[in-house]
């Protein structure tokens, strides 16, 4: 069996609603366990992610980075970093904000920073910007909010909520473009297991 972990910090729970997008596109691949953990769920039990084989960070964007909560669990996850417990588990990211932009791209370099501190093999998104839509990219509006990878993100999901509740907010794109990659980073770390199985 194969563990994805997503650690998540929520402020009002657009950021929750992204992490179980993510967790579900995880647990679509066979052979594969999601475990959905918040940062402080995971922060007072770090033993419990070094069985894991993945682990993807998600935390929203405030103003122009990411959360002190998401920013607490990887300075208590540091302590990882000196028996390099986490050296080449698979790692992801993804965020949040109230804006088309908020500078979410912060954020999400930040996540992935730490994923190579501690050693791990970063996956990007590996999508497209409007991949569902195309065409979109050729109007002034731009892609809608049913369109994959609206925000044009390559690192990892970026959403917009804007000042709309959670629910009606992240958009159903936003969502089913980080459903997409629960189900990249899943694929990818069972090949990577199964090559070091193999080899």
């Amino acid at each position: 069996m194969t563990t994805v972990a997503i650690i998540y910090h929520s402020g009002f729970g657009h950021t929750k609603l992204q992490a179980e997008a993510v967790e579900r596109g995880a647990a679509a691949v066979d052979g594969v366990e999601a475990l959905l953990l918040t940062a402080e769920e995971a922060g007072a039990d770090l033993d419990r992610l070094d069985d894991a084989d993945a682990i993807i960070f998600g935390s929203p964007t405030y103003m122009g980075s990411m959360s002190a909560e998401m920013k607490k669990f990887l300075e208590t996850a540091a302590a990882k970093w000196f028996t390099q417990a986490w050296k080449d588990k698979v790692a992801g990211a993804f965020t949040n904000s109230s804006s088309f932009s908020g500078d979410k791209m912060n954020t999400l370099v930040g996540l992935m920073i730490n994923a190579m501190q501690q050693g791990m093999i970063f996956v990007s998104l590996g999508m497209h910007p409007a991949a569902s839509d195309p065409e979109s990219m050729n109007h002034i509006q731009g892609p809608g909010p049913e369109v994959l990878n609206r925000l044009g993100s390559y690192i990892g999901p970026m959403a917009a909520s804007f000042q709309v509740n959670p629910g009606d907010a992240p958009s159903t794109g936003d969502l089913a473009t980080a459903e997409a990659y629960g189900t990249r980073v899943a694929t990818i770390t069972q090949q990577l297991k199964r090559g070091r199985v193999e080899a």
